[in-house]
């Protein structure tokens, strides 16, 4: 949170709290879950469910054996893949009205290699055309499998001067442009997302991250001798942990390395957006950058800010993010700003021991514990839908339709800011600029506050030119016929003294 909303929150003496810690064990039938959302002062309130769990699944679920700390979801149209690192497989899941169910358990495949299963996979991704791609970690390689699960291409650790030849390679998260073009994040590897051609060969680095200066550890190398700048730590950039591709291609990456002041001065950047340069172009114009919980009281074991382990993007660029702290799952619009929050610690439905992943089937959201072993399944509530409706309608430049979804979001919850925001963008886009202002003062948006006045102040002037090109001609003469009417009182005062003293002679 930043300071000054700290300092405000003090102020006010405010403090609203919709922590849940449940107990039970896990099942469809209770549901028992909160949304929150933050105000312009960083406080927390309350507001109608946007998802609602519907499903928990694990391996018994499924027909199987239990899953033992799974690493990973990816899902391909109607087929959802489960990474489950600590039974060395894969699982195969058609998803079919939200509902799992088992399909095929890849264990082995076939090829010219000696070992032929999996040692520790770390995750998947299936091209359109049905091939696979997995990061076996332990196995120290990358594995694209064909659509029959034949070896395509074994990838090791690339000779190449950028990378260190005495740490073993251990890929961990993997993604595939429409190319063939691989972008992998590896464990110990903090240049950026490297880069492997459809043909296998590594090509560099996109993406790294700014440099983690410290100006104290700086003067401390100035003044130490060789030997002791040798133990110290070099400033490096920070690694991810995580990456998806949308549907565009953009590349989005998350960390868990940065300090909790760079987060208040809003220099860190837990989630970025590249491009095809390796360029970070998240827009990030919410009250607070996309980081998880504004605010991050200590409580249950639970320290600091939100970690986030995984994003997945949607095709209307609204993406959603899990939080391996508390347990939560934060949606963002494509401009950055916090949709509505949802999740917590807990082993009821919808709440999470230790979420690892996250994915989308359509609408609805699929979350992977990694403690558990389960998937938990969120359907979209008609709250939720109104808030997607009005994005969407905007985005089609249906100003109109937009703001009337955004009128029914306030019938739902007169406290949701950004339909204020919405509303008055809506109209700010129809040229009313005063109605628009009149939205962003009540929300104290002063950016888009000062846009429209910009356009309302030039609509004025424009609309009134000729009256005041009128009152300006009149207060230009204004002067002169002032000057005038004094001239004529003078000369009139000094012909009354005249005839005054010729009276009297």
């Amino acid at each position: 949170m930043k300071l000054k909303r700290k300092i405000m929150a003090a102020l006010l003496g405010v403090m609203t709290v919709v922590s849940v810690f449940p107990a039970g064990v896990a099942n469809a039938t209770e549901v028992n879950t909160y949304t929150y959302n933050y105000d312009y002062w960083g406080l927390e309130y309350e507001s109608p469910d946007a998802y609602r769990p519907m499903s928990y699944t694990d391996g018994a679920a499924l027909g199987t054996k239990a899953l033992k700390s799974p690493q990973g979801l990816f899902v391909r149209d109607n087929m959802m893949y489960v990474v489950d690192t600590g039974n060395n497989r894969i699982l195969e899941l058609t998803v079919e009205n939200g509902t799992l169910t088992l399909s095929k358990e890849i264990t082995e495949f076939t090829g010219d290699t000696e070992v032929l299963t999996f040692n520790s996979p770390q995750d998947v991704y299936v091209a359109e055309n049905g091939d696979f791609y997995i990061t076996d970690q332990a196995n120290y390689r990358i594995l694209h499998l064909n659509k029959d699960l034949q070896l395509v291409k074994e990838m090791t650790r690339p000779n190449h001067a950028l990378i260190d030849q005495e740490n073993p390679f251990e890929p961990n998260k993997i993604v595939v442009d429409r190319s063939g073009r691989m972008f992998v994040i590896a464990k110990n590897v903090n240049k950026g997302v490297m880069q492997f051609e459809e043909d296998g060969n590594f090509v560099g680095f996109i993406g790294a991250s700014e440099v983690a200066f410290n100006m104290a550890e700086y003067i401390k190398k100035i003044f130490s001798t060789k030997a002791q700048r040798d133990q110290m730590v070099d400033f490096v950039p920070t690694e991810y942990n995580n990456l998806f591709i949308d549907n565009k291609s953009f590349i989005y990456c998350t960390t868990e390395v940065f300090e909790e002041a760079d987060l208040d001065s809003g220099t860190a950047k837990p989630i970025r957006k590249l491009n095809s340069l390796g360029g970070d172009i998240l827009i990030r114009n919410g009250e607070m950058i996309p980081c998880g919980d504004w605010d991050w009281e200590s409580a249950a074991g639970m320290n600091g800010p939100s970690r986030i382990v995984d994003i997945t993007a949607m095709d209307d660029e609204t993406y959603y993010v899990a939080d391996r702290i508390r347990g939560r799952l934060f949606a963002y619009d494509e401009q950055g700003h916090l949709l509505y929050a949802f999740g917590g610690p807990g082993n009821q439905l919808g709440y999470f021991t230790y979420p690892i992943s996250i994915e989308h089937v359509g609408t609805d959201l699929y979350v992977l514990d990694m403690v558990t072993g389960g998937i938990t399944r969120f359907a979209r509530t008609e709250f939720g839908d109104l808030i997607h409706s009005a994005l969407d309608e905007y985005n089609e430049g249906n100003y109109i339709e937009s703001a009337e979804y955004w009128e029914q979001v306030l019938a739902m919850n007169g406290n949701y800011e950004l339909a204020y925001i919405g509303i008055g963008r809506s109209h700010l886009r129809q040229k009313d600029y005063k109605t628009a202002m009149e939205y962003f003062e009540v929300m104290r948006d002063n950016d888009n506050y000062s846009r429209a006045w910009k356009y309302y102040r030039k609509d004025w002037i424009e609309n009134n030119l000729g009256y005041v090109i009128v009152v300006l001609v009149v207060l230009g003469f204004i002067p002169v016929i002032v000057k005038k009417i004094k001239k004529i009182r003078w000369e009139a005062s000094m012909q009354y003294e005249y005839e005054n003293e010729s009276k009297n002679k």
